[in-house]
Order: structure tokens, then sequence, then C-alpha cells
């Protein structure tokens, strides 16, 4: 194998890598650029080197989020994918293209907004929504109408007018930035992962089985083209601009005559667009002419008469005017930088993350600097860089703190690590409290309605400083806590007395073990079965149990050897909660699937798929996200995803249906 056909065989794999990662996962690794980047060098090289050809490569496919518990189905019109530019030369290299391809003929171009969202194709017939399905891999995607129905933006019978009897409305639906900021605090407060940015969140939406959740979360849409037999107008402006008429929200439009006007477009919209109620990541210029469209046709992916325009990553230059040292849960330190607001990603920046000690080191960052803070769509602002040339001179380099800066003791250093704790675990207020909201979160106990500004309260006045301070109170004593009525008292008591349910690995999760989430949690109480057991388990023990390696065994033998937690547990224990198994969950435990990898996938009609997953864990058996040689086999329910039936085929992994894996554990 030569270096040509060794580099095209890496990127195929990487750029797979990331299709997967981005409209699966929805879970991008690296940015729009970089990918597009690989793109090329591999087109690039397919066509330098034509032996090396395969049919398979991604350079001939459009990227699928084909989802699981979604009927797939075919578009009538295969939805393609615009090439990407990021510079005006680049647009101007598109339009010469155009203007030679239609023999120098005049053109007028289309400007629009380029939503960060996820593509959507609604069908309508007789003025009435029939069926929304999503991009797919661009000739079948999932059929989203019951979500796609709850969105308030979109149509569900138009007033009459002259659309036709029949056609196809394509868009953008998105989650606006305030209904993404308002999901993401409920996912902080019930400890559950963050959307990344709009775009995951709104994909994550429409992928949602609950149709009611998806209508509560506030999704949006906007439309930028229009298909059917026969449209009313023969310019893409004109028929945009009846859709409009019909009722739908569409892309900001413009008609533009030259590359000035063009670029006049692109550097007002590069600072217009962060005030914006949604997230955008560029343009798209068209041909206004549809008769054009048909002249220039298209490539295997690409329509010849239009160009997505991608704009830079938002980073803007501000001054640091100091560093807040804060302190977590868990004693560790995160450095803060408190900046001049900015605006960035249609929301006001004030402060970004500075990670940990070495990474103040590394960035050179002085008091007072002006430093580069990027955003790029992400949830937290992070400094990219530092203009040294604005540095002055008496400036002298940040400082990491010795001491915790809430409770004044010395900061240990974490063996190993780059972080700086304040080992006083239990005399700190951020980490008492930070463990009360760990304790009643949605994963642990579920007590509704602590959030932050609640736990500090709850410390404040009614001397709440461990989680087993919450079973002491009572009306009377929550009375003395400002703004907390009737009725929220109530609800607080009644969170806090259903607790006591709460099944046993939920509880060793909620108590904040060091190293110990909620699956280490899971393990324990399966391997274990009761506190006792744990408390008293040796390290070596301990690291024999699957995936408890010797760095969590001794976290957990160390945490049980401090006295104070050992009261807290027994505290605990006295207030009723769960502290083993419950004679259901033992007699429902057999080993029929020790050892055994499991992969759910599909619709299922006896149990949902929380109910197959515990009953797998039940049975000793552990539930992985991703077929490979180590599955054991696959519970498939209807719909099964169409990759991993073709993966699990060509690894010859067994597929079950669900009668076959109630009877394998001999249960209803």
């Amino acid at each position: 194998m030569d270096i040509f056909e060794q580099r095209i065989k890496e990127l195929r794999e990487q750029i797979n890598r990331l299709n997967h990662e981005y409209y699966v996962l929805n879970a991008p690794t690296v940015s729009d650029q970089e990918f597009d980047a690989l793109l090329r060098e591999l087109q690039d090289l397919e066509q330098t080197y034509p032996q090396y050809d395969d049919p398979l490569s991604p350079t001939r496919r459009v990227g699928s989020d084909l989802a699981e518990g979604f009927q797939q189905v075919e578009h009538e019109r295969r939805m393609m994918s615009l090439s990407n530019s990021y510079s005006i030369d680049e647009v101007r290299d598109f339009l010469r293209r155009a203007h030679d391809g239609l023999g120098g003929a005049p053109m007028t171009i289309v400007g629009e907004m380029k939503y960060d969202g996820t593509s959507i194709s609604i069908t309508y017939e007789d003025g009435r929504l029939v069926r929304a399905v999503t991009r797919g891999d661009g000739v079948r995607g999932d059929d989203v109408t019951a979500n796609v129905k709850t969105i308030r933006s979109v149509p569900l019978q138009l007033a009459p007018g002259n659309w036709p009897k029949r056609f196809e409305v394509r868009g953008e639906i998105l989650l606006p930035w305030a209904s993404f900021e308002k999901i993401n605090e409920e996912r902080a407060f019930n400890e559950e992962p963050l959307f990344a940015n709009p775009r995951n969140a709104a994909a994550g939406t429409l992928k949602l089985l609950n149709s009611a959740e998806v209508a509560r979360r506030g999704l949006d849409a906007y439309f930028y083209f229009v298909l059917a037999d026969h449209l009313p107008c023969a310019t893409h402006y004109d028929n945009m601009c009846a859709v409009a008429s019909w009722g739908f929200k569409t892309a900001h439009m413009e008609l533009l005559d030259d590359i000035d006007s063009v670029e006049d477009f692109v550097k007002h919209w590069d600072v217009e667009r962060k005030n914006l109620p949604v997230a955008t990541d560029g343009l798209v210029f068209k041909l206004n002419d549809m008769r054009q469209w048909e002249a220039l046709g298209a490539t295997a992916k690409s329509p010849r008469w239009a160009i997505a325009y991608k704009f830079a990553p938002e980073r803007e230059l501000t001054r640091l005017r100091s560093i807040s040292f804060e302190v977590g849960r868990t004693g560790v330190i995160t450095p803060v930088a408190n900046l001049d607001p900015v605006l960035l990603s249609g929301t006001t920046v004030k402060r970004a993350s500075m990670h940990n000690e070495d990474f103040v080191r590394t960035m050179d960052i002085h008091d007072g600097d002006m430093v580069y803070v990027e955003k790029g769509g992400e949830i937290i602002p992070k400094i990219v860089g530092v203009d040294k040339a604005q540095r002055q001179p008496e400036s002298q380099p940040v400082t990491f703190v010795s001491h915790c800066p809430v409770c004044g003791t010395p900061l240990r250093r974490i063996e190993g690590e780059a972080a700086w704790v304040c080992p006083n675990a239990d005399g700190c207020k951020p980490q008492v409290v930070g463990r009360v909201e760990h304790f009643v979160g949605r994963k642990a106990m579920n007590i509704d309605g602590v959030g932050h500004e609640v736990a500090i309260a709850l410390h404040d006045y009614c001397g709440v400083t461990t989680p087993a301070d919450l079973y002491d109170l009572t009306a009377e004593k929550l009375e003395v806590m400002p703004s907390f009525k009737e009725k929220s008292i109530q609800n607080l008591l009644n969170g806090i007395a259903a607790s006591r349910d709460v099944p046993f690995e939920r509880v060793l999760f909620a108590i904040s073990i060091p190293q110990v989430g909620e699956n280490t949690a899971k393990l324990l109480a399966r391997n274990l079965h009761d506190i006792d057991h744990l408390m008293t388990t040796p390290a070596e023990e301990l690291s024999a149990i699957p995936e408890i390696g010797p760095k969590i065994a001794q976290e957990i033998v160390d945490f049980f050897a401090d006295e104070h937690n050992r009261e807290h547990v027994e505290r605990l224990r006295a207030a009723g909660l769960q502290m083993a198994l419950s004679d259901e969950q033992m007699a429902a435990r057999t080993t029929i699937l020790e050892g055994k990898k499991i992969v759910i996938s599909g619709v299922f009609a006896h149990h949902s798929r929380d109910e197959y997953k515990e009953m797998i864990e039940l049975n000793g058996g552990k539930n992985v996200g991703s077929i490979s040689k180590a599955t054991s086999f696959i519970l498939a329910g209807e719909n099964m995803g169409p990759a991993k039936l073709e993966k699990a085929q060509k690894l010859g992994i067994p597929i079950l249906n669900e009668d076959e894996f109630l009877a394998m554990l001999n249960t209803e």
C-alpha cells in the first residue's frame, strides 16, 4: 500500500467517524471548517488517484441522522446538501463558475440566512400537513410528523390561497436561544449532560418519542425552499414570498445583483446575526432564476446553483477584569475569568472558564490582559488567546491561589492531575451546599424544588449542612426561609418523604462517594447488595468487581474510613432510606446474562426500553450502546436502526426479538 492509498484509507475512516458523531450522536468533535478541509483533501486525492476509487467513500454520500423509534420513509425528491465556502473569494469563484456555465447570461442572486438547526421536509395536501420527515441520508429520513405538529410556527391547515394542491416545504427546525438556555438550566439542575448548542438540542428534541415533551421545549421553524409539480412563480425569491403569504415563517432573503452586493450582505449579517433570537452559522447564496438551476444541474452531492457561506467561529477581544477562584462540590478549585461584557452567539458573555492552573500558565495570562473569547455555538465561553501587544508594562502574571478562597484552608494538589482541591469537605460552604444539590438531583433522590438558591437558603436559615439534615426538616423550620410559602414547603416535605422509597443504587449515587457515578453505584449495589457489605469490603476485593479499578476501590475504602461519612450514612439509614437491594430486586436477580454485553434497538410492545435495561442488569448482563465484535446479542424491537442491523449481520451478532428474550429470562 503506497502513501497515497494509505492516506485515502485514513481519511475515509476519519470522515466516517466524524459523520457518525455529527449525525447520529449529535456530538461533533471538530468544527465544520476542519471537517470540510478533510473532505476536500479526500476529494482531491480520489480525483488524482482514481485507481483507489470506492463506491462507499464518504465523498459519495451525505451524513445520516436516522434514529431508532421512528418509521423511515423515502423522500419524494432527494434532499441534497450544499457545498461550503469560508471566504468571499470562494463565493466569487462559485459565481464565476455559474456565470461560465450559463454562457455568460446575466444572473440575480438570492442571499439568505443559514439557520443552525436540523433539516426538515414537510408535505402538504389540499392545504393540510400530511407528513414531516428529517433529512436522514438525503434519500430516506425519519417520519417525525407527530412532533412537528407541536411546533406552533408550523401551519397545520393553510388559509385559502394559491398554493399547489400538493407541495413540499423544506427548512430548519430550531431551538431559540431563550428556550435553549432554559432547557440547559433544567438539565443542569437534574444533573443531565448539557446540550452543546441549539442545533444539537433541536435535533435531540425532534427525536423524542414523547411529543408532549417536544411541545414543552418550544421549537421554532424557518423555511427556505418549496417544491411542487407546478410552482406559482419562475424565480426562487417570488416562490418564497408566496410561501410566506401561505402562513410560513421564511428565512430572511435579499435580492443581490453582483459580487459587491454579496460582500456587503456578508459584512452586514456577520454582525447583525448576533442580535437574532436563533442561532445562525452562515449564509446561503442561490441563483434566483429556477430555469438556470435546470441548466446548471448538480453534482452527485450538491447543486451547482447554490453555495453555503460559513461564518468563522465567533471571537471577540475583551478585557480581563479579574479572576475568581470557585469551589465545586468535590472541592476542586476552578479559575473563572471575569470579563468586560461582550456579545457572543446571541448571549452577553461576562465570564469564561480557565480550567486549572496549568491552563493559566500555558496561556501566559496577566492581570488586565486583552483576551480573545470564543463561543462558536458551544455552551461555555472559552479564552483562546491573549493580545500581548496591548499588555500593560506593569501587569503581572496571574497567580493561582494557595488557600481556599471561601474557607481559607490550604489547598492540596491531586496527585497526577492539574487540579487543586480544598480538603475541608465538611466546613467549606460550596462543598456542603453542592453535596446537598447533588443528593436531591433527579438521578439521585429526585427531591423537586431544591435548586442552587434553595440549597443555599436551607444551609443559611435551616442549618442543612449534610443531606441527612433534610430528613429533620419540618414545616415550622422551613417557614423562616424568605419567599418560601406554604405550597413550596409542602412540596418539599412531600418530596423528602417520597425519597425514602428510592432504590438502594440511587442512594449510593446520592451520597457523593468520590469516583462513584450512576453506573458505578449500580455495579456496587448489584455485587454487594447492601451498604454494610460495601463499608467493610477491602479495596482488593472491590477492585475485583468488573469495571471497579484500584483507584475507585481505594476512594470507596477511604470514604468509609472517615467516621463523619459513616455517621452520615447511619443518619440516612435511621431516616428510612433504602440501604440494601429490596426483596423484590433480590428475588428478580439471576446470573442468566452474566458476562453478556447486550445492545437494545427499536420500539417495543411488552416493556419500555428502560424496563428492558433494568431486566438485563438484574440478570447479570451489561447494556452497551454500540455494536462490536464483543456484543453478545441484540434485543431488537420494531424499526431496528438499519445501520445497526447491517453491522450486526456483517459481524454475525445474534438478534433476539422481545418474545425470545423474555423466554430466555422465563418471565412475562
